[in-house]
């Protein structure tokens, strides 16, 4: 009654605007109505309907007028929507009028109009003038070519329209060659979508957007209402892709064009179109000239060998490419060889033509590679060194003998990271297979192989290929048995809306729900279905599911419950990766929506900061990501603020912000909707959007099996002929399968029945990936109903209230009890009432849902009566004090911190530590001493006793960035750092897919005193970054050395003094040991480098510790055997300090010998160049490489290497160093002649300074005149094992001109270099780099010396005892004044 009330006259409308006492924002009038009337939907919103006959229509035009001259509606109209209007030109001109008066309306909807060509030119005038309107949109409006045309001259000169759409028009290839001469001039225009009888539309619209580099969307399908809509070109400026779904020939030549100077575009993806070599032809240009294309997808074009010469032509002169993919295609060996001639060295002295392309891959059905391609492919991979990415996909044509010299080839390729050869048939045999172990023997460096769908993967044996990588088997979706069916796009789409509770997600969700049915409905049944002011305040229970069909397309939204208790059960219907379904992330901008109380862009921020860390953590346990999640952001609550609030432009550019953190992880929609929830025609832009976006998604998805529909329709009419039953057995199922699914039927008794079961459980597991059934093996169920599953069930089972229970403790429970609470809740009392869960399921089914959606654990898994686990009842601690069960002064105390690697981004889910809590438990109970372990949980603590070790494992951060393990024990630091690392540790990282932690160390004292989590932010160190440093610091002060922590304050008060611990007390000795060889390991190579031996050295033996712990009886006797217990312990603990510091001595030792030895050699290559004749310009040089504002030691100089800068030495004899500031020069690209040149003497000098920094430089200080401080620089160098062998040709710090006179007076043992190279020779080797360096500082124009003393800091100065010419810098020629003489050039 109430709704029927506010049901109005026109009179009363033309009233209420006339008198200005209504601000509002959208007005809709639908003509043709069986009455009159209007209906203030919200205090902002109007609908109104006009009948036919002629006083009605009178009256429309005097709303009109009166909207123009109304004060009110000019400051607040924005939206104006017209439904079936028959125009005539006296209508426009007041529309004209009103919009010229009204500047503030911004979006113009015209659905199912009719225009003449006079009325089409009246608003083409208009709109010429107008400069207010962002957005016009027709719709089913014939407006034609003729429409098209006039919109178009009207466009060319108006500079304020953002977005143009035209649907279910048909406006010829004229009209859209018209709209494209108006894209060339018009620049404002940010988005266009045309819906059009005929594809060929597309081709003038996207050439003109692509030729003129234009930052437009664009979105062009065809099709009409009797056939499905197809999109035919996709171009999205917010990820600079352009996806061609469908385009004839000419029109694909057309686009080639526009892209040969195009800017704009960096993926093209044209998979399924028909290609031909004339397009090729074209393509070639685009290549040779595009500068910002870097992926090319041409997958299934049937591409044919001439086309792919053309291509190839390109990649000769292309430097930017980076992805080339061209599996599908026809072919043969001789377009391979083509393709991969560029790619290709056929000589030492040439380069590859092109070095940028990162990735290719070719290969298919009809694809013969041959004899030909065969060796172009062996040559590309001996002699390649930038592909990164190679893939043969489903080759046929390729023999065994083949594949075994393909990974023979890869034995000498340092390069390559990614090697996929999925649905190779030539991939089988164990004699491949020990081929492969064999060259990843040698090969270390690649990273996986992609074997799917070979035959050596299906029979089971490429598992040791993947542990021998290092990388998790990647199993294909058991769907994937159905490979012999044909495939299809899916029709059905998933919206998820996320937020926080009261962000207004379900008024949000019925008012999309409307706006899809409201073109179908009566208009009084579009009123009664508004959202009730008394429904907008239940808050959802669970996961409440719409589902509503359009056109072909089936659009389910599930609407996620915003309470903290769901969170955990959000993680299990997370959509699988390739899923078809994306994001609507909802975030009121208001704190409840009882007040005005307003929040602020932070409070904001962090409500999307939740969600945006949930799908990418989730998405990231995914083993491939075929596309990233699709992110749109929505704030409701915009009536209750105004467009020109400060807070909401605040709000939207953190949005923004927060769009540029997660570049690369989310596809983050550009637009951010502001709705008003209960208004349908607020959301209507919003549903537009859901409608483009379900279509777009359902195109980039994986296809699936045309079979699947089949089995969706079967399942529906089961629904029907069975009274809607929300649940299907699992043996209904296969009866129903095998009476009406031919590709499921078992025929025979001969068949395989256990394949056809498979082959039921991969559709079963299809259904449930694509959201149309919710399906669990174990559970024996197929759930039809999602809505009623998810809310009825699960939303009830999540909020069991069991805390009454005596047997609940700690958390656990047995299986009869919770049945029995299960009852209790879900039946009612009242019959007729309640949610009829058990006419569907058992009570024993529901225990056994429960355990699949962990939302309970068993404690025994081998124990049937084994009493369960449910997390949601455990209490939560950490407002109690807390304290060691243990506590006595002999007490040591270790923490360990595990961080996630990227915490901005990723977080430890709900979910997990749950999931923590019982694997820990099952672990500790499967371990050999269950009965010396105690386990006592909280919601966020995990409390462990076990071997006399008491250990704490806490979940911490305000989203569970972070664990900490700490352990308190009468037992040494080794013990339980060995408990930590053999179970606690691997139990952890093993359930975090997809989220790498990192381990830090925790301050002892933290742990000694259980600081709060807030007050141990700064009080861990990583593990990586204190075994560093043990390596920099001098062999007798690593047993000493001391990491020290800062104080930790809050406010004006001192919670925690500043202190220091031996870092021989935070490692274990396993950490120390470990430093300790790598130590060792370093020295051992230095000393094969100078070819000193070393002596054999016998470890000492190791020392036994008896740890089983005594009883000491309460008499004289039993006293002293306890003392001495104690005395024997304290001698072992003495032996092993002994031990230790033994250890360091000899490595003190070796150490000195080494270095006495570095000092000779080094001394040579300094006094080599002591007559030098006029030593004109400095020598000593090293290049660094900035990078991400941080310097970088160059290690590894190669041809092609971009961005150094040269820095010179400053050569004060005995006190070398780097000069600060120094400007230095810069190095735009290394040619193969510098390389030459300066490689030989590099690979001397560059040994020895390595060797010396990796043993410390403090060591060689004062040992030879060449040693220089490059602390800086040499923080990043890499560990030791990237210096030595023939890899070790290092470029970093050179000292060029330390070639000298070579005195014919010298013996026979200086008349060779120490390494064992002559002196001719390295004479030689010192004027190649010499000339290469005058010659570069000439070059750069600094070869005088006030120029050098510019860039460098060095000045030219003698030595006034011997008279030796050195470059010296300002510190050391004003301090040093009295020892040397400047000597100008």
């Amino acid at each position: 009654m109430a709704s029927r009330q506010n049901v109005r006259d026109l009179n009363w409308a033309l009233q209420a605007i006339k008198s200005g006492k209504t601000h509002l924002h959208s007005i809709s009038f639908y003509h043709f109505q069986p009455t009159s009337s209007c209906y203030q939907e919200t205090e902002n919103s109007m609908s109104i309907n006009i009948s036919k006959n002629n006083d009605s229509i009178a009256c429309f035009s005097q709303i009109l007028n009166a909207l123009s001259g109304a004060r009110s509606s000019q400051q607040s109209l924005k939206n104006l929507e017209f439904h079936r209007v028959e125009w005539d030109r006296q209508q426009l001109k007041y529309l004209s009028s009103l919009l010229e008066k009204n500047i503030s309306i911004k979006q113009l909807m015209f659905q199912r109009n009719v225009f003449n060509v006079e009325g089409l030119s009246e608003f083409s005038e208009m709109l010429k003038k107008n400069g207010g309107v962002k957005e016009v949109v027709f719709s089913e409006s014939g407006i034609g070519c003729v429409g098209a045309s006039l919109l178009a001259s009207a466009l060319k000169r108006n500079e304020c329209l953002e977005e143009l759409q035209i649907w279910d028009d048909s406006i010829g290839t004229r009209g859209a060659e018209e709209l494209a001469k108006m894209i060339e001039v018009n620049s404002t225009l940010k988005l266009l979508i045309i819906l059009d009888s005929h594809s060929l539309t597309a081709t003038p619209l996207i050439s003109a957007v692509l030729a003129r580099s234009r930052a437009m969307e664009v979105h062009v399908w065809s099709g009409d209402s009797r056939e499905k809509s197809t999109k035919v070109v996709e171009f999205v400026p917010e990820n600079s892709t352009l996806r061609i779904y469908k385009l004839d020939l000419s029109g694909s030549q057309r686009v080639a064009c526009a892209l040969g100077w195009n800017s704009t575009v960096r993926t093209l993806d044209m998979t399924g179109i028909r290609l031909k070599s004339r397009w090729a032809k074209e393509f070639r240009g685009v290549l040779e000239q595009n500068r910002t294309l870097k992926h090319v997808i041409l997958s299934k074009t049937c591409l044919k060998d001439k086309g792919v010469v053309y291509v190839a032509a390109g990649l000769f002169k292309n430097q930017c490419l980076q992805t080339l993919q061209l599996d599908g295609n026809w072919f043969s060996g001789v377009g391979v060889e083509h393709l991969l001639c560029p790619l290709s060295r056929f000589s030492a002295i040439q380069n590859p033509a092109n070095v940028t392309l990162k990735s290719v891959a070719f290969g298919g059905g009809k694809t013969k590679i041959g004899r030909d391609g065969l060796a172009a492919i062996l040559q590309m991979l001996v002699t390649n060194e930038s592909i990164i990415c190679f893939g043969i996909h489903d080759d046929e044509s390729l023999k065994l003998d083949d594949f075994v010299r393909i990974f023979r080839s890869l034995e000498k390729n340092t390069t390559l990271r990614q090697l996929s050869l999925k649905g190779c048939k030539g991939i089988r045999g164990e004699y491949l297979l020990e081929t492969i172990m064999d060259t990843l023997q040698v090969n270390p460096w690649i990273e996986s192989i992609d074997l799917s769908r070979t035959p050596l993967e299906n029979g089971g044996k490429a598992d040791g290929i993947y542990q021998k990588l290092g990388q998790n088997r990647k199993v294909e979706p058991e769907m994937d048995l159905l490979e012999d069916m044909s495939l299809m796009v899916p029709t059905s789409c998933r919206v998820f809306l996320c937020g926080q509770e009261f962000a207004g997600k379900t008024t949000l969700c019925n008012s999309i729900t409307q706006n899809f049915s409201s073109s179908k409905l009566p208009y009084i049944d579009q009123i009664r279905t508004l959202v009730n002011p008394v429904e907008q305040a239940v808050r959802t229970v669970g996961i409440q599911i719409k589902t509503f069909q359009d056109n072909d397309t089936k659009i389910s939204i599930w609407d996620l419950a915003g309470q903290h208790e769901f969170y955990a059960f959000h993680d299990l219907m997370f959509p699988g990766h390739g899923s078809p379904s994306f994001f609507l992330l909802i975030s009121s901008l208001f704190r409840k929506p009882d007040n005005r109380e307003q929040k602020s862009p932070s409070e904001v921020e962090e409500d999307l900061m939740y969600w945006l860390r949930f799908i990418v953590s989730n998405s990231r346990r995914a083993p491939s990501q075929s596309m990233l999640p699709n992110i749109t952001v929505v704030l409701t609550h915009i009536d209750k603020t105004t467009q020109s609030s400060e807070n909401l432009h605040l709000t939207v550019n953190l949005i923004q912000k927060l769009r540029e953190k997660f570049n690369g992880f989310v596809e983050f929609y550009p637009t951010v909707f502001t709705v008003d929830a209960r208004s349908s025609s607020s959301v209507s832009k919003l549903t537009h959007h859901v409608r483009k976006t379900s279509k777009t998604v359902l195109q980039r998805v994986p296809r699936i099996y045309s079979m699947i529909n089949d089995l969706i329709r079967i399942l529906s009419d089961w629904r029907s002929e069975n009274y809607n039953r929300p649940a299907l057995k699992w043996k209904e199922f296969s009866d129903l399968c095998q009476a009406k699914v031919p590709v499921l039927r078992i025929r025979s008794r001969h068949d395989n029945i256990e394949k056809v079961e498979m082959r039921r459980r991969a559709a079963a597991n299809a259904l449930h990936h694509i959201g149309e059934v919710i399906f669990f093996e174990d559970l024996g169920y197929l759930i039809l109903d999602c809505e009623w599953f998810c809310g009825e069930v699960l939303g009830r089972l999540i909020r069991l209230d069991v805390t009454k229970q005596n047997s609940a403790e700690n958390g656990f429970l047995s299986r009869k009890e919770l049945e029995k609470i299960l009852r209790g809740s879900l039946q009612s009392r009242i019959p007729g009432m309640g949610p009829k869960v058990f006419e569907n399921l058992e009570v024993g089914d529901l225990v056994q849902m429960m355990l699949k959606l962990e939302l309970c654990y068993e404690q025994d898994p081998a124990d049937p009566n084994s009493l369960l686990l449910i997390p949601a009842i455990l209490i939560e601690g950490r407002g109690r004090p807390q304290k060691w069960q243990l506590s006595t002064p002999d007490c040591e105390y270790v923490g360990r911190h595990l961080e996630c690697d990227d915490s901005s981004h990723m977080f430890l889910t709900p979910g997990f530590f749950p999931r923590l809590q019982v694997h820990l438990h099952n672990k500790i109970l499967g371990s050999k001493n269950p009965h010396a372990a105690t386990y006592y949980l909280e919601k966020y603590l995990i409390s462990i006793t076990i071997n006399g070790i008491h250990v704490r494992v806490e979940l911490g951060g305000q989203l569970g960035y972070y664990i900490d393990v700490l352990a308190c024990s009468t037992k040494n630091t080794t013990e339980m750092l060995r408990l930590f690392h053999q179970l606690i540790i691997p139990t952890i990282q093993g359930l975090c897919h997809g989220v790498t932690l990192i381990e830090h160390i925790l301050r002892p004292e933290c742990v000694k005193n259980l600081m709060p989590p807030r007050y141990r932010k700064t009080q861990f160190v990583p593990l990586w970054q204190l075994k560093q440093a043990l390596l920099t610091v001098p062999a007798e002060g690593m047993y000493d050395y001391q990491h020290t922590w800062t104080s930790v304050s809050e406010g004006s008060r001192t919670i925690l003094l500043s202190g220091f611990d031996y870092a021989r007390n935070l490692l274990s000795e396993d950490d120390f040991r470990e430093v300790l060889h790598r130590r060792y390991h370093d020295l051992y190579n230095l000393a094969v480098e100078l070819a000193v031996p070393m002596e054999n050295t016998q470890n000492p033996p190791p020392v036994t510790e008896n740890e089983t712990d005594s009883t000491v009886e309460a008499t004289m006797s039993g006293i002293a055997k306890g003392v001495e217990a104690v005395l024997q312990r304290l001698k072992i603990i003495e032996q092993e300090i002994r031990d230790l510091k033994q250890e360091i001595q000899g490595l003190r030792y070796y150490e000195h010998r080494l270095l006495i030895e570095l000092h000779r050699k080094v001394n040579y290559l300094v006094n080599y160049t002591a007559h030098l004749e006029e030593k004109k310009v400095p020598h000593m040089f090293y290049f660094v490489q900035t990078e991400n504002y941080s310097r970088k030691l160059v290690t590894n100089m190669i041809s092609g290497m971009t961005a150094l800068r040269l820095h010179m030495l400053c050569e004060f004899r005995r006190e070398m160093h780097v000069v600060q500031d120094q400007q230095g020069c810069e190095l735009m690209k290394v040619d193969n002649q510098a390389v030459k040149c300066l490689a030989p003497y590099m690979s001397k000098f560059m040994k020895l300074l390595t060797f010396a920094l990796k043993i410390g430089a403090h060591m060689v200080a004062g040992m030879g005149e060449m040693i220089p401080d490059l602390g800086r620089e040499v923080a990043h160098l890499s560990d030791s094992s990237a210096f030595y062998g023939g890899a070790a040709l290092a470029a970093g710090a050179v000292g060029v001109a330390t070639a000298g006179q070579m005195g014919g007076s010298r013996n026979r043992s200086l008349g060779r270099y120490p390494g064992g190279e002559s002196s001719r020779n390295v004479q030689q080797d010192m004027k190649a780099a010499q000339q290469w360096l005058v010659d570069f500082l000439k070059e750069r124009k600094c070869s005088s010396g006030r120029e050098i003393s510019e860039k460098f800091g060095l000045w030219r100065v003698r030595y006034r005892d011997d008279g030796q010419i050195a470059w010296v810098c300002r510190w050391h020629r004003e301090v040093r004044a009295n020892e040397i003489m400047e000597v100008p050039i």
